[in-house]
């Protein structure tokens, strides 16, 4: 099996983690071997608090940020991050909104200034929210045409029933037209704060003076109405196979979505489900899925499967894209596989080939500034420990081909499927 440099990977020596008086963390990792800085975060400001009614309120808010602050009308922000070749954005997701930037590293100040006044200072112009709006409307309008997505849609409202995670981030197009500039105003006052925010950076500068610099911006910020994020109620395992069928007229192609929920991010199954996962529908052509759905029988114009995993619950199924004349003969298939996968688990073989692919793969994940900025957070939001990459090759390889069917066992239940299909 492939080994690693340790001392490569980021670590506890060299992971600076410092905390501003009003609670910002701030994760820097130094790399003078790049002229850039990549900037990456997130707020605990999702989707989590929208109602029913105005859904996407969250992300709505979010992606108005860079229309207009206090100090910059939207021409102005995008001058200034255009004459510098530098990068902004921000989104929002079900617990946080994130956001990204990138620049070379004499133009963090520039970039530092910009992110902080959109953060605290966004007025969002009436005429850039109508914008937005439009944006949000016709990328739904795309989004009810999508098998894909719409079928992926479609089981998260079956798995996550009762649950916030059974609704999409983005909302409705209902709820979209029912949010106003002043509900903007009013989530960005109420969920916007410093409390929970995380900013990690990496590239050519020193923990210090990011450290400064940050201060400078973010550090007087303050938000007494910034309230904790709602827990997640319990999630209720399926009773039974259910089966639920979206109709998109004249579509050449169908899409199906069969599976369950599977572990959180922090619970000892993940690791076990993940290398399962790979061996189910991931390694090589897709993993079993992919040779017995699409190179062996020829059904699927692609089929694999996929594990998330986050703060809460997430989401172990698998998916295929086929002509609609073989949806039937293709679900068949996938649930003998998913049968199969339960009753017999993992060889040796197929665990250890996908242990060095885990093991291999990570330095190549941490090669660039973004990759490491992304595995900064992953350590934060989950509380993995700043040794975390350090230990990971010794967690892949610990586990064993009983471990991962005792994970699948756990999980996936043939009997009790959520199967979701959108198309003609």
């Amino acid at each position: 099996m492939k080994t690693v440099n340790q001392h490569s990977l980021p670590g506890p020596e060299d992971i600076s983690r410092i905390i501003l008086p009003n609670g910002i963390t701030v994760l820097v990792r130094i790399n003078f071997n790049s002229p850039s800085v990549v900037v990456g975060g997130y707020l605990p400001c999702g989707s989590l608090f929208d109602t029913d009614e105005k859904l996407g309120l969250a992300d709505f808010t979010a992606s108005g940020l860079l229309r207009g602050s206090e100090k910059r009308d939207f021409q102005k922000i995008f001058d200034d991050l255009e004459s510098v070749g530098a990068n902004l954005s921000f989104s929002a997701g079900g617990h946080t909104a994130g956001f990204t930037g990138r620049c070379l590293s004499e133009d963090l100040p520039l970039l530092l200034d910009l992110f902080a006044d959109a953060l605290r200072r966004p007025v969002f112009p009436s005429d850039q929210v109508e914008r937005l709006r439009t944006q949000f409307l016709t990328g739904l309008a795309i989004r009810a045409q999508d098998t894909a997505e719409m079928a992926s849609l479609t089981f998260d409202q079956i798995v996550f029933e009762g649950h916030p995670y059974a609704r999409p981030d983005d909302g409705w197009p209902e709820t979209i037209q029912a949010i106003t500039r002043n509900d903007l105003i009013d989530f960005h006052h109420i969920h916007y704060g410093p409390k929970g925010l995380v900013l990690a950076i990496v590239g050519a500068i020193e923990p210090k003076a990011i450290a400064e610099q940050v201060e400078k911006v973010l550090g007087d910020w303050t938000n007494i109405s910034e309230p904790e994020l709602p827990a997640l109620p319990k999630l209720n395992s399926l009773k039974r196979t259910i089966t639920r069928k979206i109709k998109i007229p004249r579509k050449s192609q169908a899409d199906l979505v069969i599976g369950t929920s599977g572990p959180r991010r922090k619970d000892p199954e993940f690791m076990p489900a993940s290398l399962g996962n790979s061996v189910l529908g991931q390694f090589g052509m897709a993993g079993r899925i992919g040779e017995v759905v699409r190179e062996k029988s020829g059904l699927a114009y692609y089929a694999s499967s996929s594990l998330s995993a986050g703060i809460g619950p997430g989401a172990w199924d698998v998916s295929a894209g086929v002509n609609p004349r073989n949806i039937q003969k293709a679900r068949d298939l996938i649930c003998k596989e998913i049968d199969r996968f339960v009753e017999k688990g993992v060889t040796t073989e197929e665990l250890t080939d996908c242990q060095s692919n885990f093991v291999g793969r990570l330095p190549l994940s941490l090669e660039s500034n973004a990759g490491v900025v992304n595995a900064l957070l992953n350590i934060e939001r989950y509380e993995l420990g700043l040794d975390y990459y350090r230990c990971y090759p010794d967690l892949v390889r610990v586990v064993t081909p009983e471990d991962v069917l005792a994970t699948a066992c756990k999980y996936l239940h043939p009997d009790k499927l959520a199967i979701a299909i959108a198309g003609s």
